[in-house]
Order: structure tokens, then sequence, then C-alpha cells
């Protein structure tokens, strides 16, 4: 009366929820290496404007250590450079370890348990912008994303399989057969020698405690339990998306604003390096300046690859490939 069919239809719906599971376990790699490779990237971006703050200041280091030799300049101004110079080496060392532990990071995502030093290449196209349309989005995500399709899948296996705990009160009938041939037989038996038997079999469950209608009830409750958890997890991924999509318009914002403000940097340091050199500033000023334009490198370093990041986190949040 449908007890077998439903169970069968169960399993197989059982075994498209594992197989949506491991789609989406796959993209959940894919994710976690995208992001150990722009860390990377970004730490290495970082350290190499570390580096190249702590070769400005040294060179600014000797000119103002010998122009103080020379009495041009006083023993503060030295004072201020030493302390400026430094800090650039501070900053080199926290950039160096950040860039280690961002390569031992990929490492243990790739699955590799030994130090290996990657080449990093960065051959992504120029930072376009997000989708414009989030509604699209969220449409796509709610038929792309694996692990809801695993936990619709789940759920439509719990209903099948409730409807095949109800049906266990319902009567069930077998029937039987057998037929042979007698070798050896009397003598009256001599114009055959075959014998058959069939039998039909009713089983009524009737006084079991109510153990099968219990059994039904608890299924029942179990299928619509995973039909909530399946409408917070669609109610989590429309959430999810809109943050990824507000996250990578942002950051897409950011990297021209950056990159600005980095220009305006550059052309700060190079006025406070003139006015000094010609004596019209104090060291305080051109330190300011380089301070303002490190910062601004790095900042404009950490948008590019946090908008590259946030991009395949919306990529991902959608259920789509990178």
């Amino acid at each position: 009366f449908g007890k077998t069919k439903n169970l069968v239809a169960s399993a197989a719906l059982q075994e498209k929820a594992q197989r949506a599971n491991a789609l989406a376990t796959q993209l959940d790699i894919e994710l976690a290496t995208d992001q150990a490779f722009y860390n990377a990237l970004q730490a290495r971006e970082t350290l190499k404007v570390a580096q190249q703050n702590v070769t400005t200041r040294q060179t600014l280091q000797s000119q103002v250590n010998q122009m103080t030799i020379n009495k041009l300049k006083s023993t503060l101004d030295l004072s201020f450079a030493d302390v400026s110079l430094s800090q650039a080496k501070l900053l080199a060392l926290d950039a160096q370890n950040n860039a280690d532990s961002t390569m031992a990071a990929m490492d243990a995502v790739l699955g590799i348990d030994h130090q290996v030093e990657f080449e990093l290449v960065d051959d992504g196209p120029d930072a376009q912008q997000p989708p414009p349309d989030i509604d699209k989005l969220i449409q796509a995500s709610l038929k792309q994303r694996p692990d809801l399709q695993a936990t619709q899948f789940s759920q439509q296996a719990a209903v099948k399989f409730s409807h095949a705990q109800r049906d266990q009160m319902f009567p069930t009938i077998a029937a039987s057969g057998t037929a042979g041939s007698v070798a050896i037989r009397p003598e009256q038996y001599y114009t055959t020698n075959w014998w058959g038997g069939i039998g039909v079999n009713i089983n009524i469950p009737v006084f079991n405690g109510f153990l099968y209608s219990a059994q039904a009830k608890e299924a029942s409750l179990r299928a619509q339990a995973a039909s909530e958890q399946t409408r917070d997890l669609r109610d989590r991924i429309v959430r999810d998306v809109r943050t990824a999509w507000l996250t990578a318009n942002t950051s897409y914002q950011r990297v021209s604003v950056t990159a600005e403000l980095l220009k305006e940097a550059d052309l700060g340091l190079k006025l406070a390096q003139t006015r000094y050199q010609m004596g019209l500033s104090s060291i305080v000023e051109l330190s300011q300046a380089e301070y303002q334009q490190t910062d601004a490198a790095i900042g404009n370093a950490n948008a590019q690859y946090q908008y590259r990041l946030a991009l395949a986190t919306l990529n991902y949040q959608v259920g789509s490939a990178p």
C-alpha cells in the first residue's frame, strides 16, 4: 500500500541531498582558496610598501645625518629621522610576518603539510562594478545554492519517510507458492510426478500499542521541522546575498577613493620633501607626509584585494563559480 515505494523515494532524495552537500563543500573549498590567495597577495603588496618605506626613510636618515654632521640640521631632526626609520622597520617586520602567515594559511588550504613558497601571480582583470540588480542575484542564489538544494531534498525525503511511516498502519498482503516433482512415489501416483501449492497471508496491524501511529506522528513532525529549516535557510541566503552585494559595492567605491588618496599623498610627500630641503618646513611635517603616504599606499593595496575578495564572496553567496 505504498510503504516500500515511499521508502525508496526517500532514499533517492537523500542521495540527491548528499550530492548537493558534496557540491556545497566544493564551493566552500573554492571560497577558502580565494580568501587565502587574495590575503596572500594583499600581504605581499603590503610588504612591498613597507620595504619601500624603509628604503625611503633610510635615505632621509642618511641625508639628515650628513647634514647634522655639517651643522646644517639640528640633532632634533636626526632624532626624528631615526624614529621614523625605526617605525618603518617595525612596520616591515609586521608585514613580513603577515606575509609568511598568509602563505602558511594558503599551504593549509591546499592540503600541504610543509612550507611551500608560491610565486603568486596576479593576472586578474581590472576591477569591474558589481552586478547592479540585486533581485536577480537573489533569485539566482535561491536556484543555484547547493546547500539550499540539499536542504530541500532532505525535506522532501522526510516527507516521503513520514508517508512510509503512515503506511505501516495499512494491512499487508503476502502471497507465496511452491511446486516440485517426486521421483520416488507410490504406484497410485504413477500418472503424475509433480505437486504444487499457493497461499495468501493478510496481516492487519492492530493491538500494537499505537506504535505505528506514534512513529507516523514523529515522522510528520520531523518533516515539518525540515520544512522550517529550509525556510530559515532561504531567509539567511537572501540576507547573505544582500550583505555581500553591499560589501562588494562599498569595496568597489573604496578602490577609486584610495587611489585618489594615494595620488594626493604622493604629491604631498614630494612637496614636503622639497620644502624640507629648502629649509621652509620642519622634519615633523616631512615625517607626517611620509606616514600619510605609507598609510595611503597600504590602504590602496588593501582596497584592491578586498574588493576582489568581496566579489568572490558574492559569487559564493549566489552559488556560482568564480
